[in-house]
Formats: structure tokens, C-alpha cells, sequence
């Protein structure tokens, strides 16, 4: 399962209403690249088709899919967001972690 901090799903929400989508007609997914200088990176984008193998969330009125091969990286992955002076934007709080980049967006098992 993938959680949404309410902080994440305010700032989803927003962001699916500029593009005329709703957290009711539109998943948000989630997913896992090769690539960073940890050796993998998150992938986050505003999506509204279905594969058949996706795996399906709901949390905090977010829906969210995940492909199968990257839902094994992200088992119990926390989605947050941070508008605050230090740095903006989404991150993810990924218990399988061992080892993240400094910027946050890549990470290694």
C-alpha cells in the first residue's frame, strides 16, 4: 500500500483541477525508473487509463496505480509534499530505502 500525506493530496488536487481532472476521475501514478545517482528514480504523474498490470490505491481520497515490477520498491512508501523555504515539491518516505541522493528523487535497495 501507498499512503498520501495531506499535505500531498491538497497540492494533487490542485494540481488535477488545472488540468481539469478531479481526484475522482484521475489516479495519480506512481512508479520506478533505472536511473540517478543512487541507481533508481520515482516517477509521479496525473494519469487516467488503467493497464492490466497496475495495482490500485486509495488513500486520502487519492487514487493511485502502481506497476507491478515498481510496487515492490514502494511497499509501504509514504507520498508527501513540502512547499516550505528549504525546498518544494512531492517526496517519497520509502521504508526500503538503504540508500537515498541527496536530492531525494533517486534511492537504492
Amino acid at each position: 500500500m501507498i499512503k498520501v500525506s495531506e499535505s500531498a493530496r491538497n497540492k494533487l488536487s490542485g494540481l488535477m483541477t488545472e488540468e481539469g481532472n478531479t481526484l475522482e476521475n484521475a489516479y495519480v501514478r506512481v512508479g520506478v525508473t533505472s536511473g540517478g545517482c543512487s541507481g533508481l528514480s520515482y516517477d509521479l504523474k496525473i494519469d487516467s487509463q488503467l493497464l492490466d498490470e497496475d495495482k490500485v490505491f486509495e488513500d486520502a481520497g487519492v487514487r493511485i496505480i502502481v506497476d507491478k515490477k515498481s510496487f515492490l520498491y514502494l511497499v509501504g512508501t509514504t507520498l508527501e509534499y513540502s512547499g516550505g523555504l528549504n525546498g518544494k515539491g512531492f517526496s517519497f518516505n520509502n521504508p526500503n530505502a538503504q540508500r537515498t541522493c541527496g536530492c531525494g528523487e533517486s534511492f537504492a535497495v
